[in-house]
């Protein structure tokens, strides 16, 4: 059994659609359109296994809750669901992260041991970590097997690799805007990034949940492989 879940926040939806040399759309994958094709090419790997696969969609609530299952029509209901998220767009700002209470959830509809596929830039409230780290450790209390892919942005959410010009930064999710200058901060904002980072690290590897860096810009590659190698050690 297996159950996805993906952040569908109005951060996830980072970055917006760009417009190719020609004037045609051409939108490079955003957060959670990277999250959705992954999600799909999972669903795709367990269904030629017969394995069952369950899906969570949350925002700032628990949107969508599909139990694991093996048939036709329910996996068919899984990707129809998948499909919605890509064809929705990005909501109004003001859809916040609340990975708390989809963890909890599904520690508490999830009885048998599942592996929980967690999709998610993590961007909680910062005075919520601790909750975070509880809800993690409930998914390990139940015997949960974890993997969290954290979906970024690397070059620009974590590495501020921005032209050195001013800037107007927006939250998506509280609409609350701060101006800088990228060569003034970037420093001290790729330190509190880094210990942010290490600190999600040190607690995962306390739970035995694994964690890894889903870079938008890297690829499927990466994932899909921390997927199989998991799910071999597994099965």
């Amino acid at each position: 059994r297996c159950q996805l879940v993906i952040d569908a926040s109005s951060s996830m939806y980072y970055p917006d659609a760009v417009k190719a040399p020609s004037g045609a759309a051409q939108r490079q994958f955003n957060k959670v359109e990277f999250a959705v094709h992954a999600a799909a090419a999972f669903v795709q790997l367990l269904r030629k296994q017969r394995d069952a696969v369950g899906l969570t969609v949350f925002a700032d609530e628990v949107r969508i809750t599909e139990q694991a299952r093996s048939n036709a029509a329910h996996l068919r209901h899984v990707m129809g669901h998948l499909e919605s998220l890509l064809a929705t767009g990005a909501p109004e700002r003001g859809q916040k992260t609340s990975v708390v209470e989809a963890l909890h959830d599904i520690a508490q509809r999830a009885h048998r041991r599942s592996l929980v596929v967690v999709l998610s830039d993590m961007l909680d409230s910062a005075d919520r970590e601790a909750e975070v780290f509880d809800a993690l450790q409930h998914l390990r209390f139940n015997k949960h097997d974890i993997i969290l892919f954290h979906v970024v942005d690397r070059k620009h959410e974590l590495e501020l690799d921005l032209q050195d010009r001013p800037y107007t930064f927006v939250d998506v999710e509280t609409g609350q805007q701060v101006k800088a200058h990228p060569a003034e901060v970037r420093e001290a904002y790729r330190t509190a990034m880094a210990e942010r980072w290490h600190r999600l690290k040190l607690k995962c590897g306390q739970y035995r949940i694994d964690l890894v860096e889903a870079d938008i810009n890297a690829g499927f590659e990466p994932i899909l492989l921390e997927f199989l190698t998991k799910r071999a050690r597994l099965y």
